[in-house]
């Protein structure tokens, strides 16, 4: 009976502990999901710190056609960070641009030149203070169709000959040993910046031929030429490249020998003298908005890389680095 006593005793004594254990089991378990439930709930809050702001508003864009296909870029890939703001891009050329932007018009303006003194006079005088950014390089390129097979090169001198002298009617009129017949000339418009750049270091600000197509529609040119044989037009190296499969460039020949449109040629400059770079203008007081503030500075971080896809040949980061700085400066 004894025995019968003790044995009871053995097993409620083995219960106790099996339940204690379970217990201490239970509590563990309980505080590891407590733990579990404090990190989840840690993460969320941590993840919801980094969610980016959600901004609102419209950004009025508009400027060079020789930019647009940046600026046009950069406003792709901002709408999907930030679809509640709005940022179309005009096409008004350079001059057209900013006619609007010295009015207030815009928030900013594109150009494939800088800004002239008489149009910073007119932003003095309506208040308007801005900022200049520059964004990338352009090889501003000579085309010719691609059923042209003779043009090998063309030197500065010829292309001034060709674009201010009436006479020259033919390629023959332009070097011998080309073939007489009839040149067809086409070439951006008075607003363009390009046209204003051209006119700068090729016609040497005389009057371009009266022959000449003009248009604002860099797309227009490049039909224009590609459907002419013997056509020729000049426009920015981003359409050139986008339509290589039927425009031929034309190496150019500043003295020193005939040198072709490129990336490398482009960024070091011995693409002369028709490489240079391209802007954005900035108005200071539409700055201060929080959507114009995040555009262009996502605009910034970005821009090298998207000049590159369209066409375009990147800034050195130095010159990215003191665009940021001049924005910051501008923020009030």
């Amino acid at each position: 009976m004894k025995f019968f006593k003790s044995s009871s005793a053995i097993l409620a004594i083995s219960s106790l502990m099996v339940l204690s254990a379970c217990g201490t089991e239970q509590e563990e378990t309980s505080g590891a999901s407590t733990d579990a439930s404090a990190n989840a709930s840690t993460d969320t809050t941590a993840d919801a710190e980094v969610t980016v702001e959600q901004l609102e508003g419209e950004i009025a864009i508009d400027g060079s056609s020789t930019v647009f296909p940046i600026l046009e870029a950069v406003s792709e890939d901002y709408s999907m960070e930030q679809p509640g703001v709005k940022a179309p891009v005009g096409v008004s050329g350079t001059g057209g641009g900013f006619e609007r932007f010295v009015v207030g018009e815009t928030d900013m303006s594109n150009a494939s030149r800088p800004i002239k003194e008489e149009e910073a006079a007119l932003a003095a005088g309506n208040g308007i203070e801005y900022i200049e950014l520059e964004l990338a390089y352009d090889g501003l390129s000579v085309v010719v169709s691609k059923d042209n097979d003779f043009v090998d090169y063309l030197t500065v001198d010829e292309l001034n000959k060709m674009w201010t002298d009436d006479t020259v009617e033919t390629w023959a009129d332009v070097r011998d040993g080309w073939p007489e017949e009839e040149i067809k000339f086409f070439s951006p418009g008075h607003d363009s910046g390009t046209y204003d750049y051209w006119s700068e270091v090729i016609l040497q600000k005389e009057d371009i031929r009266k022959d000449a197509q003009l248009s604002e529609d860099d797309n227009v040119l490049v039909n224009g030429v590609a459907g002419s044989k013997n056509g020729i037009g000049y426009f920015g190296y981003a359409y050139y490249i986008e339509n290589a499969d039927k425009l031929n460039v034309v190496p150019v020949d500043n003295g020193e020998g005939p040198v072709e449109p490129s990336e490398e040629t482009i960024n070091s400059g011995e693409y002369a003298p028709l490489s240079r770079p391209m802007y954005l203008y900035v108005n200071v007081e539409s700055l201060q908005r929080p959507e114009v503030l995040d555009y262009i500075t996502f605009m910034n971080e970005n821009v090298g890389d998207l000049s590159l896809e369209v066409g375009y040949i990147n800034m050195p980061q130095g010159t990215y680095d003191k665009n940021a700085e001049i924005i910051e400066a501008a923020i009030k």
